[in-house]
């Protein structure tokens, strides 16, 4: 066997194993997708494909205006703190990694290794204090509570970002304050512009947590309904009672959850390739 022959042979097993490994990737979203479009009723059927298809189960849930169930409530609840704290968590993410990477001060080097050791411990270790902070602040059920709770963990999810910034050279900073230009004029016009894809990446994490999140939601909700999140809701709607009812309309939820978090990173993909394509320019 020749080297090309071997080599042609080694791409095929490559293929074929991504071939796989995405099969099983796409197999549960094809599946949550079909079954937000089955009539027929229960939680568990021995198929796949729908026997007969049906928009009820959309309709069901956007036009459902009781008190137990109101989707549309917990949908833009959702929206509204994933937006608030994308723009916080965005902004704090990339002031503090700018700074830490950038700016050299007394105590940095403490404090890089402090936050590395707190991002070791889990965030719910300390879910109980920043329940009954809240309280005392009177903000428990409510959303600005979720706002501030995944604005503030931003703060200690710096260091990727940090390590982005690590890479862009300071001769560019250094080259651009001979020609005159202050450390903001840096930061707007050169440093920014290289630093879409760390910024995109930043963005569509912190606006994807809010969608997902089910646990600090539920400690700092309680059991105000109206201002639960899809996570939440969706959660509450599968008891025994409602799991079989209720079942096909719960992943419509799902697939209707991925509208928005779809949208954004479709509308924000040209600014990572944009970021790519100027940093190799520059480089």
């Amino acid at each position: 066997m020749n080297y090309r022959t071997k080599r042609k042979l080694n791409l095929s097993l490559v293929y074929v194993t991504l071939t796989i490994l995405a099969c099983i990737w796409v197999f549960p979203i094809i599946w949550i997708v079909l079954t937000s479009f089955r009539s027929e009723g229960g939680a568990f059927v021995p198929y796949i494909i729908p026997k007969q298809f049906t928009l009820e189960n959309y309709t069901r849930l956007l036009t459902n205006s009781s008190d137990t169930y109101p989707f549309v409530r917990w949908f833009f609840n959702t929206l509204i703190v994933a937006i608030c704290s994308c723009l916080l968590s965005t902004l704090i993410t990339i002031a503090m990694a700018y700074a830490l990477s950038r700016l050299r001060f007394k105590m940095r080097k403490p404090f890089l290794k402090v936050a590395l050791v707190l991002n070791m411990f889990p965030g719910f270790m300390s879910m109980i204090a920043i329940y009954y902070i809240l309280k005392a602040m009177n903000l428990t059920e409510s959303l600005l509570a979720l706002i501030i709770v995944y604005s503030s963990g931003a703060a200690l999810g710096f260091y990727i970002a940090k390590g982005f910034f690590d890479t862009i050279p300071m001769t560019l900073d250094e080259s651009a304050m001979i020609d005159g230009a202050n450390k903001w004029q840096i930061f707007t016009q050169i440093t920014l512009p290289l630093s879409k894809p760390i910024i995109v990446y930043t963005s569509l994490m912190a606006f994807m947590a809010p969608w997902m999140d089910f646990i600090f939601a539920k400690v700092i909700m309680g059991d105000k309904v109206e201002n639960y999140t899809v996570a939440i809701g969706l959660y509450s709607m599968m008891t025994k009672t409602t799991a079989n009812s209720l079942f096909m309309s719960f992943t419509a939820g799902c697939v209707m959850i991925a509208i928005p978090i779809t949208l954004l990173f479709i509308y924000m993909q040209k600014f990572y390739v944009e970021g790519i394509t100027a940093g190799s320019v520059k480089g």
